[in-house]
């Protein structure tokens, strides 16, 4: 059973962390500008349902992988959620986790306030659940769709018996995160992400079901994070913050 290291205090001084700290948010940042500003793009342009999920499920897809790969400091979690499910895991301490948690909300919040001013205050689309979608089978939605993220996470990135697979871990992420839009996004708008949808409520002061969007995928991450972490991973010794290289 995985272990949860509480970490201190002192960590927020060490030069890793302030490090891994600047990372996270320029990737958080960076994710959610090209996410966010591809769903305004899309209604901005006018473009049907389907024409404008495949787009916005598309460029999350390529974002995500992008931003893992170029924040292999932090480990480019990207996501409170997946931060939770290395914490679960035992790959990130509690201490580091939060200050992930202020981290990738803040930039979350900040790349959707210059999405408002670059677009000439177009609102932000908020992730809401679709109609006749109740909070039950939306928190369920989330769950699902988040758990097979974080399996991902695990399967491609984390697990050292990942083989023939090493390296590809971003991009095949990146795939899971496309396919769950493309299979959620009509439903509950398959944000997989509190801090994707934090930015977008906050700008726009919208929070009609938004603590479904924390609720569902907090539950799914953690869950796989401590599912695959003990079922799936034998390991020698607890694994300290610095071993999440690799991890989304």
């Amino acid at each position: 059973m995985p272990k949860i290291a509480l970490g201190t205090s002192r960590e927020a001084t060490q030069p890793d962390c302030l490090q891994a700290l600047v990372i996270e948010f320029v990737t958080t940042f960076l994710f959610v500008f090209a996410g966010v500003g591809s769903a305004m793009a899309t209604e901005k342009l006018g473009a049907d349902a389907l024409v404008g999920l495949f787009a916005v499920a598309v460029a999350h897809a390529l974002v995500v992988a992008t931003m893992i790969s170029a924040g292999h400091i932090s480990g480019g979690h990207l996501n409170p959620a997946v931060t939770l499910g290395l914490l679960v895991g035992g790959h990130i301490t509690l201490f580091r986790s939060i200050l992930y948690w202020i981290d990738q909300l803040l930039a979350s919040s900040l790349a959707c306030y210059l999405l408002y001013y670059l677009s000439g205050g177009q609102a932000t689309p908020v992730h809401t659940l679709a109609s006749g979608v109740g909070y039950a089978q939306g928190v369920i939605w989330e769950i699902v769709l988040t758990f097979s993220l974080l399996f991902s996470v695990y399967a491609t990135m984390v697990d050292p018996k990942k083989g023939a697979i090493n390296g590809l871990g971003p991009t095949l992420v990146g795939f899971i995160v496309g396919a769950n839009i493309l299979a959620g996004g009509a439903f509950s708008a398959a944000s997989m992400n509190p801090a994707r949808s934090f930015g977008p409520a906050l700008v726009s002061g919208n929070w009609t079901d938004h603590w479904v969007y924390w609720v569902g995928p907090l539950i799914g991450g953690g869950f796989a994070g401590f599912m695959y972490e003990t079922f799936f991973i034998n390991r020698s010794h607890v694994p300290l913050p610095q071993d999440d290289q690799e991890s989304h």
